[in-house]
């Protein structure tokens, strides 16, 4: 049996929502009443809980599934030997998962206390100081930590009892305890501090008075589930952003724990006392009359600590509590230790880039003109301490790009001028980057150098000696390396936009533009032109700089032979790109010739028809239209005005951006379609075929015979409408080309094949989609949709259909007989085929009864509404109703309804056993529809 499972929760964890859909209650019962079995070993059972820790959701859909479950997994705890040491402890696991998964705790479900009581009582238990108890008790305090941080004030009552176990235990549990104990601290004060009843009877909660006011405080803390979203901002933001707690004392108890805790963490490992730190820093931004100096005394102690955790702790206090804690000499000499720490041969390197990260975001006591998130060096930062962190080539890439952003800030901040010994360094270093990027080069390198030069300009645009002479040496760079062309535009778009005051990105286009229109043109090759026609166009962007230059070179490469017969289509699409900028060009006038003569020789003579085809749009748009008109159809491009996308005519081909845009399959945020079942859907047809002598063969046999037939009753037929969703966006209310695909989550059906629908107006009728699905079991299945359509404006889009549920009686069909057997032929394969049922002894075989009280008016009502198409006895007896089910491919459910004097009975036959408890499903899904609650006994 250990094998079987293990391949069956392998399958599970290949796709659990497929394996479910068929019948999770299924799945989750025989998974429990395997974990009762005895003659399972231990570590087997620990791999059946995996399913529930991984996948709770899925196995325990509702709350009350959850609660049984829960109750289940408690029963066998209890009857579970405590010998099995690892098996408990993941139950413990999977009964918090379980809990908090499917809002039983949030819900306040009685089996939640049982549970939490549980808990507390194994973590209690330290009698035994063996290695299986202290695994057991850890995983026992590890979920109380869990539960009360999904639900905060869980544990509010039992804070004093936490305390006490904390302060009493000697083993390595020491610090779970410690964690659990100030969560529920912090938690307490922070519900305290948001609720305006509280106050100082209330504060006694926290000092263990818990018998003064037990009963209000369990509607105090009852209420957990509004504070969880807060408290996760709380844990996580900045603590000043706390609430206050009102309280007229001096908080003498409280205070009295905070500094317990405070003595005893010195025994918890740096990780640990890093979060309990954390804890009680906002317990104390909570509680203003307890100052910030009660961390004083730790404050000496981790001030000189290597931990990178508790270092981080203590600048979390000096930003959160700045002068009222820190000193001017503290904060000088955190600051120095950072310098020191960000360069120490020890450290890694993560570590090193940490420190000097913390030196750009310092929280000094009296920042000055400090924007949070921007990098700014503290005040206390000067060049002279800062000057060890010089960066050098023989530094990681990391590590030299932080150095060089960091000096490059002390100076800018210093006013280091021209002739400042530091920028001087800097530049030199900058100048050493390009040298080795020249002679050899990994993608690393180039990246790292045009970063440098990014953090350069940033800080030293203005210094027109070192800003001219950057862009002269990336001049040169684009001509021994013009593969980096890329990089060297990006560089200018960014400068372009972050500080266009200093106008560098135009004179590097304008250096860019002369090196390439002088540079000889018999030493032009095509790689070389295909970067040089990217490098103008971006030149043509700035409409200060003369382009004839540019137009006299294009015009030289257009009369060269082997240009005008290639059929590189790329080429010719930067040629274009080009002539596109230039007709936007402010001084269009002047280039006006040139420009007209370059598009007609392309539109005469070049090698690709698509290129010719654009040149000469172009042409007839320059020399037609006025210079006006001509710039707003150019640059508009797209334009987008309530979800109205259209396309001008130069966007056609023009940009390789544009062509991507429209080739791309764009993905709608909410779905955009549905499918919604029709009710009275078109008869599904009948197989006629090879029933000519069915009259002279009736019965058992001869309807078995038409199973020969691979296509007899091998399918079901399905029928939705194809609809909008409530999403309401006017570009998708005409859709077009509409491509459906569905996936089903089970493997007793076929995957299902591509649909394809013309068009979906939300104004006209919807259109009909038929689904065939073809089982080999047909039980309930889920079907995942998706589609894909066009829009008026040329856009693809994506988007997901809800989930369609396909229920059980949608399987159901009407016994497929020739129309000549009549009522008596029919009853008489009824017979037939429940004696057959009944009597032999086939492991798929199986009866039921199904019992309730109805009413013979309910009954009526329920036959004629829900059962009528597949009666075949006679429908005046009201006494006794038999029905036949046919279910696709070969299945059958037969059904007697016998209504006698206390009850109604329904016997229950089947061909396959599997379909039994849907069948029980569906009767009593049936009776909870009635008005009045049917007891039932299935």
């Amino acid at each position: 049996m250990a094998i079987n499972w293990t391949a069956k929760i392998s399958d599970f964890f290949r796709s659990p929502s497929r394996l479910i859909s068929k019948s999770a209650d299924t799945f989750l019962s025989e998974l429990l009443h395997e974990l009762r079995n005895d003659r399972v070993t231990e570590s087997t059972k620990v791999y059946l809980l995996s399913p529930l820790c991984e996948q709770p959701v899925l196995l325990c859909p509702t709350v009350s599934v959850g609660e049984e479950t829960v109750l289940e997994l408690l029963s066998l705890f209890t009857h579970c030997p405590e010998t099995c040491v690892q098996f408990r402890s993941y139950l413990l696991i999977t009964l918090t998962t379980v809990l908090i998964s499917t809002s039983c705790v949030s819900n306040k479900i009685h089996v939640c206390v049982e549970f939490l009581d549980l808990l507390l009582e194994i973590v209690q238990h330290t009698s035994d100081p063996s290695g299986g108890s202290l695994l057991f008790r850890a995983t026992a305090c590890e979920c109380l930590q869990e539960l009360e941080t999904c639900c905060p004030g869980l544990l509010a009552q039992r804070l004093e009892l936490i305390g006490g176990l904390w302060s009493k235990e000697m083993s390595r549990l020491h610090q779970p305890y410690a964690r659990l104990h100030i969560l529920v601290l912090k938690n307490c004060v922070y519900q305290l501090a948001v609720d305006p009843g509280s106050g100082d009877d209330y504060l006694k909660l926290l000092v263990g008075e818990n018998a003064i006011v037990a009963s209000e405080a369990d509607e105090e803390f009852g209420e957990i589930d509004n504070y969880s979203a807060i408290l996760s901002s709380l844990i996580t933001g900045h603590i000043g952003t706390v609430p206050i707690l009102q309280t007229e004392r001096d908080c003498k108890d409280l205070r009295s724990v905070l500094s317990t805790t405070l003595e005893n963490s010195f025994l918890l490992t740096p990780l640990c006392q890093a979060a309990v730190l954390h804890r009680l820093m906002e317990v104390v931004a909570m509680v203003p009359v307890i100052p910030p100096s009660i961390f004083r005394a730790q404050l000496l102690r981790i001030l000189g600590t290597s931990e990178v955790c508790l270092f981080h702790s203590t600048l979390l206090m000096k930003c959160a509590y700045t002068d009222s804690l820190f000193s001017t000499d503290d904060e000088a000499f955190i600051l120095r230790r950072l310098v020191v720490l960000s360069q120490h041969p020890l450290l890694s390197k993560p570590e090193k880039l940490f420190f000097m990260d913390y030196i750009l975001h310092f929280p000094e006591n009296r920042p000055i003109g400090c924007e949070i998130g921007n990098e700014n060096p503290p005040v206390l930062l000067t060049p002279k301490l800062a000057c060890t962190l010089a960066p050098t080539v023989l530094n990681d890439y990391a590590t030299m790009l932080a150095r060089f952003n960091l000096l490059l800030l002390v100076y800018q901040e210093e006013g280091d001028g021209e002739e400042g010994k530091g920028l001087v360094y800097l530049y030199e270093h900058l100048s050493l980057l390009l040298n080795i990027l020249i002679r050899g080069h990994s993608q690393e390198i180039v990246v790292t150098f045009f970063r440098a030069v990014f953090l350069f300009l940033a800080c030293f645009c203005h210094v027109e000696r070192y800003s001219n002479d950057i862009a002269d040496k990336l001049c040169m760079l684009y001509h021994r390396h013009n593969h980096l062309t890329l990089h060297i535009l990006n560089l200018a778009d960014q400068t372009s936009d972050l500080f266009p005051e200093c106008n560098w990105s135009a004179r590097l286009c304008r250096a860019l533009q002369g090196m390439i229109t002088e540079a000889p043109p018999s030493q032009l090759t095509l790689t070389d032109l295909s970067w040089h026609l990217k490098v103008l166009a971006r030149v043509a962007e700035e409409g200060e700089i003369p382009q004839l230059s540019t137009l006299r070179l294009l015009s030289n490469i257009m009369i060269t032979p082997s240009l005008c017969m290639t059929r590189d289509w790329r080429l010719g699409i930067g040629v274009l790109q080009l002539c596109r900028r230039l007709m936007t060009h402010p001084s269009l006038d002047s280039l006006f010739i040139f420009l007209t003569n370059i598009l007609q020789h392309l539109s005469c003579y070049y090698g690709d028809a698509d290129i010719q085809d654009h040149a000469r749009l172009y042409y007839c748009l320059l020399t037609t239209l006025s210079k006006e008109k001509l710039t707003g159809i150019i640059t508009q491009g797209l334009r987008e005005e309530g979800q109205n996308v259209k396309h001008s005519l130069s966007c056609i081909m023009a940009d390789t951006e544009r062509l991507t845009s429209v080739l791309t399959i764009h993905q709608t945020d909410k779905p955009v379609l549905r499918l919604v079942e029709l009710k009275d859907p078109e008869p599904q047809g009948r197989n006629e075929t090879s029933r000519s002598d069915a009259q002279d063969c009736r019965g058992l046999e001869a309807y078995r015979e038409q199973f020969k037939d691979s296509c007899f009753g091998s399918q079901i037929t399905l029928y939705y409408q194809l609809n909008h969703t409530m999403y309401n966006l006017s570009c998708f209310d005409q859709v077009f080309s509409i491509r459906l695909h569905f996936s089903i989550r089970d493997n007793n059906y076929e995957e299902l094949g591509v649909f394809t629908v013309p068009c979906l107006f939300r104004e006209k009728t919807s259109p009909v989609v038929k689904l065939v699905l073809k089982p080999s079991l047909p039980v309930p299945i889920t079907l995942s949709g998706s589609a894909i359509f066009t829009t008026l404006n040329g856009f693809s889009w994506y988007t997901s259909l809800p989930d369609i549920q396909m229920f059980f009686q949608q399987a159901f069909l009407p016994l497929d007989v020739p129309t000549t057997w009549g009522t008596v032929v029919k009853m008489s394969l009824f017979k037939d085929l429940w004696d057959e049922i009944s009597e032999e002894e086939h492991a798929d075989y199986a009866t039921a009864l199904f019992c309730c009280q109805l009413q013979a008016e309910e009954l009526g009502s329920i036959v004629e509404k829900h059962l009528l198409p597949f009666i075949i006895s006679d429908s005046t007896n009201k006494a006794e109703f038999k029905l036949i089910f046919f279910m696709s491919p070969k299945f059958h459910i037969l059904l007697k309804i016998i209504s006698e004097e206390d009850a109604v009975n329904f016997n229950i036959a089947t061909d396959n056993w599997r379909l039994l408890p849907h069948m029980s499903s569906f009767l009593g899904n049936i009776l909870k529809s009635l008005p009045e609650k049917v007891t039932s006994n299935p």
